[in-house]
């Protein structure tokens, strides 16, 4: 579903303003327990996630 949303994002021709939107939108749209999964599988590899999905979800890890 992240690279969903980031397909429609990559439209965007600055890549910053594209990752931003996704992770506006996750942080708005997707529940608690989806985002700390999403974060999760990123730090685990994140195999799959196109490169701006990764750029966005990389903005939502809390930072220790």
């Amino acid at each position: 579903m992240a690279n969903d949303i980031a397909a429609f994002f990559d439209s965007e021709a600055d890549k910053t303003v594209a990752a931003e939107g996704v992770r506006f939108h996750i942080s708005r749209y997707w529940e608690p327990r989806m985002r700390r999964q999403i974060i999760a599988h990123l730090q685990t590899g994140g195999d799959g996630l196109t490169q701006t999905a990764r750029s966005a979800i990389e903005k939502l890890v809390p930072v220790a």
